[in-house]
C-alpha cells in the first residue's frame, strides 16, 4: 500500500520531483511552477518543478480538451499551474536520465492557470554552458534565485544538518535553551549592533556577538548541559565566508575539561558529515598552536599536504650574506619550506610566489634549488657544506626561505605554502583532515602600546600550568583553549571557562581595567561566579561555515535563504534603510550625515 505523502492537500496529491515508474497508472493532482515549455506537433510538453524536482507533463488533444492544449501553449516561464492527470511510462527512446523523474511523464487531463507571472528578471531555467546572472541580480532577486535546485537542495540539506544536531545533541542530554538577542553591550573583539532603547533615552541594547554570557550563566544555575542554534551579530567587514548576522551551534557543560568537549565536538562533527553522506574517523588528530605555527606558518593549517616549515638558519650561520646575518644578528630566524620537484618551476613561478609571500609583509624570498647535486640560486654561494646538510636538499628540490621575526616568516611562508600545493596540484580534493589546535596563547601584546588584549575572549581559563606566569609574563601563558579546523578552515573554537569569580577579576585587571569597570560591564556574571559556579567550558561551530562545506557551495551566500552583500545590504528588500525622523524622535536620536 502506498504512503500518502505528508504534501498531500486539496489541491495537490504528489510532488512532482517524487513520481517513478511505480506510479504508472495513477491519477494524480501535481502543482509547480512552468521550468520549460515545447510545442512540438500539436501535443504541449512543460517542464513542471517544485522543490523536489521536475516532471514532463504533456497536454495532448486526444487526451484532454483541444482549447486547454492551446491555453498550455500559451503558459510563461515561472506560471503557476495545477494539473490533473495521469502518470504513464514514458517509451524507452524517450525517457530522459538527467532527471529522477525521467522514465514517466503525466498526461494531463486538465489544468488551472493559478498564477500568472510577469517574465523573470533573471532566468531559473539554464541551458547547459549558459552563465548564471551576476550575483548582485541574483542577491536582488532572491525569491527567484531561491528556485533554482541548486540552492534549494543547499537549504534541504542545511535544514537536515539542524535536525541531526538537534538530535545528537538531545540524545546526550544537552537541553536546547534560548538565550536573549537584546543584550547588555560587552567587549567580544568585534564591534556591536546597537539597538537604542525607547524607554530608557540614551540607553541601547546590543545584539550578540554570542551567547557567551548566557551560557556559562546557565551552568552556574546548574543545568549542566545546554545547546543552541545560535543567532549571533557582528558589525565588521565581510568577505565571502563571514556575514554581518549568522548562525552558530552553542555547547556548554559542567564539570568538563578539554577532552570532554572533544569527544561531544568529533561526535557532532561526525554525525553533520554522516547526514550529508559522508563517513569520517574520530578521534582527530592534535597539535598545539606552537607546534601548528612552528610547522606550517598558521593556526588552522591545512594537513592534506606535507610541506612543513623548517629552521634553516643554521644554514647560513656565520656566513657573509647580508639579508640573513642582519635578520639572525637581531634574533630572528631563517625559515623555509623545501619543495620537492619544485626546482622544475619557472622563474616567472616563483615570483608570482614571492608577490604572495610579501602581501603579508615578507621583504622577499631566498631561492636555492639543486639540480645535478649542485645548488643553485643567488645565496647558494653562501651555504657552507654543513650549510647543504640543514637545508637537506634533494635532487629536483627548490627551498623557498624568508629571513624576518617569526611573526613576518609564519604568515610568508604560510600564504606560500598554500600558494606552492595549488600550483602543484598537491591538494587532493577527496581528503578530509581533521584537526584540533590545542593550547593557544592566552594573551597577546600591542606593539604599539603594550597593552594585553585577549586572544579569545576574556572569560577562557588559563593554562593550570602557567597560572603563575600572570605576574610575571602573562603573554607566555596558555588558554585551555581550543579549535576544530578541516582543510585549513576553521570550523569552530571553544575553551574551558573561569569559574573562580577571583581568577576572573585578575584577568579582567590583567586586561587593563579597574575593578569599577570590571563590575560595571559584567557585574551579573561576577555576582553569578560568586554563587558558586561548577567547572564548565564548551565550543561554538559556525553552522553556516559548515553548511557551505557540506553543500560544496562558493560563498556563505549559497546556503543563507536571505543573505547581506561584502557591503552589508539585504539587496531583496533595500535594507538597511532610513526612517522618518519621527521615528527617531521616539527613540531620543537623530541621525547626523556625514558628508563624502
Amino acid at each position: 500500500m502506498k504512503v500518502r505523502s505528508h504534501f498531500s492537500t486539496t489541491n495537490r496529491s504528489h510532488l512532482c520531483g517524487s513520481l517513478r515508474l511505480f506510479d504508472a497508472g495513477t491519477s494524480v493532482r501535481l502543482g509547480g511552477w512552468v521550468h520549460r515549455r515545447r510545442n512540438l506537433g500539436g501535443i504541449v510538453f512543460i517542464d513542471l518543478r517544485d522543490r523536489a524536482g521536475m516532471v514532463q507533463v504533456s497536454f495532448d488533444p486526444r487526451y484532454m480538451d483541444p482549447a486547454l492544449v492551446e491555453a498550455a501553449g500559451s503558459l510563461g516561464a515561472e506560471n503557476v499551474v495545477q494539473v490533473d492527470g495521469e502518470v504513464v511510462e514514458r517509451p524507452p527512446d524517450k525517457r530522459n536520465a538527467e532527471i529522477a523523474t525521467g522514465d514517466v511523464e503525466v498526461r494531463a487531463t486538465s489544468f488551472r492557470l493559478a498564477s500568472p507571472a510577469l517574465t523573470p528578471a533573471i532566468p531559473v531555467a539554464r541551458g547547459k554552458g549558459e552563465q548564471l546572472p551576476s550575483e548582485e541580480q541574483r542577491l536582488r532577486h532572491r525569491y527567484l534565485d531561491l528556485r533554482r535546485p541548486e540552492l534549494q537542495a543547499n537549504l534541504i540539506l542545511r535544514h537536515r544538518l539542524l535536525q541531526a544536531t538537534r538530535r545528537y545533541l538531545s540524545e546526550r542530554e544537552f537541553l536546547e535553551i534560548e538565550t536573549p538577542i537584546l543584550t547588555k553591550p560587552t567587549p567580544e573583539g568585534a564591534r556591536d549592533y546597537l539597538v537604542p532603547s525607547r524607554v530608557h533615552p540614551g540607553e541601547f541594547y546590543a545584539l550578540p556577538q554570542s551567547p557567551q554570557l548566557y551560557k556559562q550563566l546557565l551552568m552556574v544555575s546548574g543545568f549542566d548541559r545546554y545547546f543552541q542554534i545560535a543567532r549571533c551579530f557582528r558589525d565588521e567587514d565581510l568577505r565571502a565566508d563571514r556575514q554581518p548576522e549568522f548562525t552558530q551551534i552553542d555547547v556548554e557543560a559542567s564539570f568538563v575539561d578539554p577532552e570532554d568537549i572533544y569527544e561531544v565536538a568529533e561526535g557532532l562533527v561526525a554525525a553533520l558529515w554522516l547526514e550529508a553522506g559522508r563517513q569520517i574517523s574520530t578521534p582527530f588528530r592534535r597539535l598545539t598552536y606552537a607546534e601548528a605555527v612552528e610547522k606550517y606558518g598558521s593556526d588552522r593549517p591545512d594537513l592534506r599536504y606535507d610541506l612543513e616549515i623548517f629552521d634553516a638558519s643554521e644554514a647560513f650561520r656565520g656566513s657573509e650574506f647580508a639579508i640573513t646575518s642582519a635578520v639572525l644578528s637581531r634574533g630572528g630566524r631563517v625559515r623555509g619550506i623545501r619543495i620537492p620537484s619544485g626546482a622544475g618551476l619557472s622563474r616567472k613561478q616563483v615570483d608570482d610566489i614571492e608577490i604572495v609571500a610579501k602581501s603579508v609583509g615578507a621583504g622577499g624570498l631566498i631561492r636555492i634549488k639543486q639540480v645535478n647535486g649542485a645548488l643553485e640560486g643567488q645565496a647558494s654561494k653562501y651555504v657552507s657544506d654543513r650549510g647543504r646538510e640543514a637545508l637537506g636538499l634533494l635532487d629536483g628540490d627548490l627551498c623557498l626561505m624568508v629571513a624576518a621575526s617569526d611573526s613576518v616568516s609564519s604568515p610568508a611562508l604560510d600564504r606560500v605554502r598554500q600558494d606552492v600545493a595549488r600550483r602543484m596540484n598537491l591538494v587532493p580534493s577527496d581528503v578530509l583532515s581533521f584537526l584540533w589546535v590545542t593550547d593557544f596563547p592566552a594573551f597577546e601584546r600591542d606593539a604599539r602600546n603594550g597593552q594585553l588584549s585577549f586572544v579569545h575572549h576574556p572569560f577562557t581559563s588559563p593554562h593550570p600550568d602557567d597560572v603563575a606566569l600572570l605576574d610575571t609574563a602573562p603573554e607566555r601563558a596558555r588558554a585551555l583553549a581550543y579549535d576544530v579546523v578541516l582543510n585549513g578552515v576553521e570550523l569552530g573554537g571553544g575553551s574551558i571557562r573561569i569559574h573562580d569569580p577571583r581568577l576572573q577579576s585578575r584577568i579582567f585587571s590583567l586586561l587593563g581595567m579597574d575593578d569599577a569597570t570590571a563590575e560595571s560591564r559584567f557585574a551579573f556574571l561576577l555576582e553569578g561566579l560568586r554563587a558558586g559556579a561548577p567547572p564548565h567550558g564548551g565550543i561554538a561551530f559556525g553552522f553556516d561555515r559548515i553548511a557551505m562545506m557540506l553543500t560544496g557551495a562558493a560563498s556563505l551566500r549559497d546556503v543563507i535563504a536571505f543573505p547581506k552583500t561584502t557591503a552589508a545590504r539585504a539587496l531583496f528588500e533595500g535594507a538597511p534603510s532610513t526612517v522618518p525622523a519621527a521615528d527617531l524622535a521616539d527613540l531620543h536620536i537623530r541621525a547626523v550625515h556625514a558628508s563624502i
